[in-house]
């Protein structure tokens, strides 16, 4: 793979990328230099202000022509995910295919930006008249990006900034960042403006040196530690964040629970249960934990996880070690809170093996924070009031399902 390289500078630090399944090394990428960051977003502004004049149809033609591209290149896409970042080679597939709908998602809204007029009869003295909304393009736009989808949710800000006109530097995960580095390759070849989409590569102190240089919105997925810092290190630049997850999921009395157990399983266990959206807590009516509780521990004593490559394969390895020790950290801090381990509970590397536990304790980290693997935390209401209570005096509310 050919990979983007900002500009040379006469001090160099690389990292390293390493596939968590095998352990071994991918590849090197140097890290991108404040001096290089600084020249990037300058170039970017000298491009923005070229595009801002681009018409929707150029736009549009752009988008579905980086969508064709990730399409031929599917394939190679798809084991590059696999390989830095564990996901299953089948999951690796379905994120390209949602990475090529985004982006003629955000290639049909581009035609629809073209501004509005609304009546003003609404208020005293605007009988008769009339006002014109037009919309204008941002300028630069940062877009910071985790590891745990690094095509689709680059194109959930890529298409977007295209869309309305502007340009954008891309920071990919230093964990999984060669997909988002292939992705950002494809642009050239399809066609986009020079320095219209770039790429600087690197941890924390890249994202920070990013955060405060001339860029004019930042556009953030990750942790809410890491948004809360580079929202300090912007400023008053605009942000856009979508942080992390402690998303449950309730089973009342009344449930389907055939189709409850399968979803609770999926969503769980997808991509190791590092997504920030998966069901991360199950709250169980006391008429059927019982019976929910052995249905789904039947599903899980059976669900394939392993060597993310292989096609059948259902969850592969999480990201790191220090991710996979601070899972079971939380487990055994949970165990010791008095909670019951069902199933699973341990790990081999970065191969932790999907996870029961029941009465779980409200105040552990398992239960109160976003663990970010595969592990169901159980708990067992009587009133749906007195989880509604509890649900909302948590300081997380990106999502919440249930079943009745």
């Amino acid at each position: 793979m050919k990979l983007s390289k900002p500009t040379t500078s006469r001090i160099r630090t690389d990292f390293a990328i390493f596939n968590p399944w095998s352990g071994t090394l991918i590849e090197r990428l140097p890290e991108t230099s404040q001096l290089e960051i600084t020249s990037t977003v300058a170039r970017a502004r000298i491009a923005a202000a070229s595009f801002r004049n681009s018409t929707p149809f150029q736009r549009r033609e752009l988008l579905n022509s980086l969508a064709d591209l990730i399409g031929r290149d599917a394939d190679t896409m798809a084991q590059t995910i696999c390989s830095e970042m564990g996901k299953t080679i089948t999951e690796a597939r379905a994120e390209i295919r949602r990475a090529q709908n985004t982006l003629r998602l955000s290639a049909d809204a581009a035609t629809f930006l073209d501004g509005e007029v609304l009546h003003c009869g609404i208020i005293s003295g605007g009988v008769d008249r009339q006002a014109v909304v037009t919309y204008v393009p941002t300028g630069v736009v940062a877009a910071i990006t985790p590891f745990n989808y690094p095509v689709n949710l680059l194109c959930h800000k890529l298409g977007p900034a295209i869309a309305a006109g502007n340009s954008i530097v891309v920071k990919p995960s230093p964990k999984a960042p060669l997909a988002a580095d292939h992705l950002v390759n494809l642009t050239v070849e399809a066609g986009f403006p020079r320095d219209l989409v770039q790429i600087v590569h690197g941890g924390a102190d890249v994202a920070l040196g990013l955060a405060r240089s001339e860029i004019d919105l930042l556009s953030f997925t990750g942790g809410g530690r890491a948004g809360l810092a580079l929202k300090q290190a912007s400023g008053l630049v605009r942000c856009l964040m979508e942080l992390g997850g402690n998303d449950p999921l309730i089973v009342m009395h009344d449930a389907d629970l055939a189709t409850a157990v399968a979803t609770a399983t999926t969503q769980r266990f997808e991509i190791a249960g590092q997504s920030c959206a998966a069901v991360k807590k199950l709250y169980l009516h006391s008429a059927i934990e019982s019976e929910f509780t052995e249905r789904l521990l039947e599903v899980v004593a059976n669900y394939r996880h392993g060597d993310p490559a292989l096609p059948d394969t259902q969850m592969g390895p999480v990201i790191d070690e220090t991710a996979a020790a601070d899972i079971i950290s939380r487990l055994l801090e949970a165990q010791s809170g008095g909670a019951k381990l069902l199933f699973g509970g341990t790990r081999d590397g970065v191969m932790v093996k999907p996870t029961i536990m029941s009465d779980v304790g409200q105040s552990t980290r398992l239960f109160a924070t976003e663990t970010f693997g595969p592990v169901l935390a159980l708990r067992r209401f009587g009133s749906l009031d007195q989880v509604i209570t509890e649900l909302n005096a948590s300081a997380f509310g990106l999502q919440a399902g249930i079943f009745t």
